[in-house]
């Protein structure tokens, strides 16, 4: 049996991983429901901008816009994998990574340029040790993704893809359905492939007439809300991964501090037995010697 020394010793170090992990706990909880309240807020504006698309095809407009061609073939490719910055949140990191490798090795078998960009230090520390060459790291995308800062990157991928530089862009990333449920998603954002493609609203009748008037016509918005159409997903999905992320540390911490303190509890018992015993032990010895004593 070990000495209660050494087991209160580790009992008090239990405790304060504890208190740790419980502080991390409360922060993740308070973080995520800022995030998904960031979340949420943009969910009815890219809804809005899905729905305007829609609009725009049921008014008899003829779609030519450079976003939307597919090209013949496919020779160059992007792929953005957006991982955290940060640990400590249960298996969030990993899967991302293992499915990031996936779609990578696809991309490579199918085309002949490829090239990776990856969002957090967790991802592109994964991808280093694997050996892959990252084309464009970022590290400056915490839980407060800002939608200047994903513009940048937006409209350097479509500055791109009207030029020719790349042909497709792809994504991995988590993706949030609720509290009790994210998935790692790959999604293809360019090509856009249709106005009206991934629309969540419900479907309007081909008979059903716009209730918008075009000014001064179709064709001079349909510039303006094509690349802002891509820019609200490509922002949608960093929001998404900053809520997943935030959720996956949240329950990863509940989940050590409710191991830690079933392990503090095993200890005490453990504490207690090992007492219990050393003063069995020492009482006996006391009445040994007074026996020999006599």
């Amino acid at each position: 049996m070990a000495h209660p020394r050494e087991l209160d010793k580790r009992r008090k170090s239990i405790r304060n991983i504890r208190k740790i992990t419980r502080t991390m706990e409360l922060i993740a909880t308070a973080r995520f429901k800022k995030a998904m309240d960031r979340a949420a807020a943009a969910t009815p504006y890219t809804q809005r901008i899905t729905q305007l698309v829609t609009d725009l095809t049921q008014a008899g407009l003829t779609v030519s816009h450079p976003l939307l061609e597919q090209r013949e073939t496919t020779e160059r490719a992007a792929l953005l994998l957006l991982t955290a910055n940060r640990g400590l949140c249960g298996g969030f990191n990993g899967n991302l990574i293992r499915t990031g490798l996936r779609q990578w090795e696809k991309l490579n078998e199918t085309v002949p340029a490829c090239r990776l960009e990856i969002a957090g230090k967790r991802g592109i520390s994964g991808f280093k040790f694997r050996g892959q060459q990252i084309a464009q790291e970022f590290t400056h995308f915490e839980d407060k993704p800002s939608f200047a800062e994903v513009d940048v990157i937006a409209n350097r991928y479509l500055d791109e893809y009207v030029a020719g530089k790349i042909d497709r862009l792809d994504i991995v990333y988590m993706k949030f359905h609720g509290v009790a449920r994210q998935q790692v998603a790959v999604e293809t954002l360019l090509p856009l492939g249709s106005l009206a493609g991934g629309s969540t609203a419900v479907p309007e009748s081909p008979t059903h007439e716009s209730q918008y008037e075009f000014l001064p016509s179709p064709e001079s918005i349909l510039e303006e809300v094509v690349p802002t159409s891509f820019k609200a997903k490509l922002f949608k999905c960093f929001l998404d991964s900053a809520v997943s992320e935030q959720v996956a540390r949240m329950v990863a911490m509940k989940a050590a501090t409710e191991n830690a303190s079933e392990l503090i509890k095993s200890l005490s018992m453990q504490y207690n037995r090992a007492r219990q015993g050393r003063i069995t032990s020492e009482l006996m010895d006391l009445i040994g010697g007074v026996e020999a004593l006599k």
